[in-house]
């Protein structure tokens, strides 16, 4: 018997599987297709969704659309760019808004129409859009539902035609009523619930076993959550005999992490592993590189060459070995994997080597259609302890892309850019902080860039920042109000040209100045990663002490090649929260734990600096490479 389904349409957006997520999560079979798919694509199915995308729809390379799909007898609900999608295939007009939205906005829902897709949903409603395009006329049939200060046709329906729209993106968690408006629209569809965590588990088992044929598979472990996991679904469909997992000591894991992975694992019960210190192979790979995704890139080549030479000196057969990855979908979508998507930054399981592999059929990525949260339930469903299934996520490249490197020298055109940056940032009115802050505080602009995501699209750009009133000690004061410190950041970031993140400055060694300060040469050095572990220790064995470890996503510590001298450095912290890797909000951590962590962080000698990256996802992407 075939499945009922909602097909979600691809247009190359970082949120279509996340769209199709939401939808099995509350237990509608879902699947993705092109948004150029014929119309047999869509036999059983109840509901079409078309996803945001990356394009303009004036650009002149757009996502080819199958127009015949908007003459099916079947409902259809377009998010972001399929708003414009829906909106166009009635006549109506798009163009560029007025008046660009990045972040949160309010819906106001129109009191004088009444709609099946808001049914149970309180009339103002906060939701988070990212788009510079608007409709600016909607199409035949329709009627406002919705709109917010900057967007007057941001929710709009045509019950005729079974046809509805919305700016917003509702697959995030910052749209609160998203899954409420995606179960409307399933009941509107007479969805009825048939997928649940045992069918995906059936279907990732019964893949593995199917890609694998009479292969062995050898795996790459971080020791993060997604290769464990990755490493946990391939013991249980093929045996542990079958399976080989290496974790490779890359010079660029988190203090004593190695050891750590170790024990955990065994503890656990693996013992189809082993460990391999290949540090000097991956320092000499990244040595003197200062561009972030030839670093990446760097890595991932890397890998491949110690892979190579790991069966060579485990005499391994390579035709009876595959290579297995903890690949996410993210990953995917991020590095340009789909017909419609373009490159946001390189992931090291995607630069060319693993591409060729991918095309001889020689990989097996176990998890390449699920998110972050996913993973972990799945995790869970295995069996796993917390210890391994909820550990910060942990990239292959490792501290390597939180270390960001310069030649020492801004370019003609970075020194153009930085000055119009700080240009702009004096131009931009902070009305949020109290008349004392206000006159204490000092706006710059750091002379490091870092890479962002806004409209589906990487920008690498400069960060604001602001520093309040400092003591004698060196410490800056911190605002105390969460909401203030984003909203202002908002506020920088959806005016500006030139900058992407927004920072407040914590500390500043005593006796240098803000003009000691300069943009330092320097490269991911084994001097520089282990300053780096310290500072990043501090903070980890911090938010575990203090029971803040799980409560948020992610911590990053970044070490800028910004100092006073050589052998010092600056470091930002980056503690986020994200259900969906998607997006994410900075996490304000309690005043007196920031105060305990900058306060030991600001005893190492060479801190000249730190900071905290108070910006959201989007305009930032959680790193900064």
């Amino acid at each position: 018997m075939e499945r009922s389904k909602i097909v979600v349409l691809d247009f190359g957006s970082q949120y279509a599987h996340l769209i199709a997520k939401r939808f099995r999560a509350m237990g509608y079979y879902t699947e993705i297709a092109l948004p150029s798919a014929e119309l047999d694509v869509f036999k059983n199915a109840k509901g079409i969704v078309f996803s945001g995308g990356p394009s303009s729809v004036y650009d002149e390379k757009v996502p080819e659309f199958n127009e015949k799909i908007l003459e099916l007898d079947v409902p259809i609900l377009g998010l972001c760019y399929g708003h414009y999608i829906v909106q166009l295939g009635y006549n109506g007009k798009v163009g560029k808004a007025e008046v660009g939205e990045f972040g949160f906005a309010t819906l106001n829902l129109n009191p004088e129409v009444k709609s099946p897709l808001f049914e149970g949903i309180e009339p103002t409603q906060q939701v988070w859009m990212s788009h510079q395009d608007g409709v600016l006329e909607i199409g035949e049939g329709f009627e406002v539902v919705g709109s917010t200060k900057d967007c007057p046709y941001a929710a709009t329906q045509n019950l005729a035609k079974k046809r509805f729209s919305l700016q917003c993106h509702c697959e995030v968690k910052d749209t609160p009523c998203g899954n409420k408006i995606f179960e409307n629209f399933a009941k509107f569809c007479g969805m009825e619930i048939n997928w649940d965590e045992d069918a995906v588990l059936s279907h990732i088992l019964e893949s593995i076993k199917t890609e694998a044929k009479d292969k062995n598979v050898l795996l790459f472990l971080s020791g993060g959550v997604d290769s464990t996991v990755a490493f946990a679904l391939l013991n249980k469909a093929l045996g542990q005999d079958r399976v080989l997992g290496l974790h490779i000591d890359n010079g660029f894991m988190r203090k004593n992490e190695s050891s750590n992975v170790d024990k955990a694992y065994r503890a656990h019960g693996f013992n189809n592993f082993i460990v391999k210190d290949a540090s000097e192979s991956f320092l000499n790979a990244v040595a003197g590189l200062t561009d972030p995704q030839k670093k990446r890139k760097a890595v991932g080549e890397n890998f491949i060459t110690v892979r190579d030479a790991f069966v060579k000196e485990q005499k391994l057969d390579e035709d009876l070995y595959m290579l297995a990855q903890g690949t996410l979908y993210p990953d995917i979508i991020e590095s340009g994997g789909t017909k419609n998507s373009n490159v946001i930054k390189t992931h090291h399981n995607r630069v060319e080597g693993i591409q060729k592999l991918i095309e001889k059929g020689l990989i097996i990525e176990p998890l390449k259609d699920l998110y972050k949260d996913e993973v972990r339930a799945m995790g869970k469903k295995l069996g796993l302890e917390d210890e391994l299934v909820m550990r910060h996520p942990f990239p292959g490249p490792g501290l390597s892309i939180n270390v960001l490197c310069s030649e020492g020298e801004l370019s003609e055109s970075d020194t153009d850019e930085l000055k119009k940056a700080q240009e702009e940032f004096n131009s931009i009115k902070i009305t949020e902080f109290c008349a004392e802050c206000t006159a204490s505080m000092v706006k710059s602009v750091l002379p490091v860039k870092s890479v962002g995501v806004q409209g589906d699209f990487r920008t690498y750009r400069f960060p604001a920042c602001l520093a309040f009133a400092q003591d004698e000690n060196g410490f800056f004061h911190i605002p105390k109000i969460h909401e203030k410190v984003e909203r202002t950041s908002s506020t920088i970031t959806n005016s500006s040209k030139y900058l992407n993140r927004t920072v407040l400055k914590l500390y500043q060694k005593p006796g240098v100045k803000d003009s000691d300060l300069k943009l330092m040469k320097g490269y991911c050095t084994k001097e520089r990663l282990d300053q780096l572990r310290e500072v990043d220790n501090i903070v980890l064995t911090e938010l575990h002490k203090n029971n803040w470890y799980s409560k948020i996503f992610q911590h990053l510590t970044i070490d800028l090649p910004y100092a006073s001298k050589e052998g010092h450095a600056s470091f930002v912290l980056r503690p986020v929260c994200s259900e969906d890797v998607m997006t994410a909000r900075f996490a304000w951590l309690p005043l007196e734990l920031l105060d305990n962590i900058v306060k030991q962080i600001a005893a190492l000698d060479f801190v000249d600096s730190l900071y905290l990256d108070c910006t959201n996802k989007p305009p930032a992407t959680f790193g900064w490479e």
